[in-house]
């Protein structure tokens, strides 16, 4: 008379992580600035439904000039944070805050300095010489003191650059700081010229960038969470790379109705061409990768740029690897690469 009872117990034991796995986690992760293509991978995943099939609802939180989700990560008003580079991570630790980076989507930074053609300065090593550089009041105080003690550049080349292309475009002497994979493109569009970069990674500054941060709590207590999150997003990259990417732009042109379609377009085309996303360790253990050594390298350069004191922090606690560097989209990436 026990036996059905007993069954009944096994049944439902054995399916109940099956029921708990098909639930649906509610999640939130913020951006630190407004849709655009950098954060295209982001939306593929959402669009295409690869968090959903991962058990997730996420929502996306643009950033913008006046909006800063920062703070909101700590806070838990927020599940996940895009985060710019590694300065952000070392400084979270710095001062105690308990978040680490899981996931770094950029192998290379997209920060560079442009020039005008025709000035002398298709050679990375003649940039010094140039007489105004235009660079953002917090760039200032991070990479334009690597640029001084690593590159011989100097204070009095320095002039603001308020984000806006006038001053250079005027001055073909100038340089300016940009994104890579988006002040080309204005400056094609306005400038009528094909501007000079010199992309910052290329030369040394070798931070990962477009990192996925969380909390430490996070990451302790809800581990499986994070891995689907990351999993979904390097699968989000993966398609937005190297697939069908049109119902992603849409989402991020109706987020964002300040940038075009052939904008979106011509930064991805730029992503790929410069390896920005899918270069390096990333081409063998999939987009997403870490690596601690190269952290501890990158926190030393920043260290003789005067940033921080060896004492100051243990680079190494500013990241996880439990999450990544499991080629992760790789058979994705082969089969949406095939040649038919």
């Amino acid at each position: 008379m026990k036996r059905p009872c007993i069954c009944l117990l096994v049944a439902c034991t054995t399916l109940l992580p099956l029921a708990l796995r098909a639930q649906t986690d509610r999640v939130v992760f913020a951006t630190n600035w407004k849709a655009q293509a950098a954060h295209g991978g982001f939306y593929q995943a959402l669009v295409d439904g690869t968090y959903a099939r991962y058990g997730l609802d996420v929502t996306i939180r643009q950033g913008g000039p006046q909006v800063n989700n920062r703070p909101l990560l700590p806070a838990g008003r927020i599940d996940f944070l895009m985060t710019g580079n590694l300065l952000h991570a070392f400084d979270s630790l710095k001062n105690g805050v308990p978040t680490i980076q899981v996931a770094a989507i950029f192998q290379k930074d997209p920060q560079a300095l442009i020039a005008h053609p025709g000035q002398g300065y298709e050679r990375f090593e003649r940039l010094k010489d140039a007489p105004v550089v235009l660079v953002a009041k917090d760039a200032q105080f991070t990479w334009w003191q690597w640029l001084k003690v690593t590159q011989g550049f100097r204070d009095e080349q320095l002039r603001p650059y308020n984000f806006n292309l006038g001053p250079f475009l005027a001055n073909p002497r100038a340089l300016q700081q940009g994104y890579s994979i988006a002040e080309p493109i204005i400056i094609r569009r306005e400038g009528g010229f094909e501007p000079v970069v010199h992309l910052l990674a290329d030369h040394g500054f070798d931070t990962y960038s477009t990192l996925i941060e969380a909390r430490a709590e996070t990451v302790r207590d809800r581990p499986d969470l994070v891995q689907r999150f990351v999993d979904a997003s390097i699968i989000g990259w993966t398609s937005y790379l190297y697939g069908d990417r049109r119902a992603a732009n849409a989402a991020m042109l109706r987020d964002n109705p300040e940038i075009t379609e052939d904008e979106v377009e011509a930064s991805v085309a730029l992503m790929r061409s410069q390896g920005i996303v899918d270069s390096g360790e990333a081409l063998r253990l999939g987009i997403g990768t870490m690596n601690l050594a190269r952290i501890r390298h990158f926190f030393r350069s920043m260290v003789t740029a005067g940033l921080y004191s060896v004492g100051d922090l243990d680079p190494a606690q500013a990241a996880t690897l439990q999450f990544v560097n499991k080629g992760v989209g790789l058979d994705v990436k082969r089969r949406l690469t095939r040649k038919p």
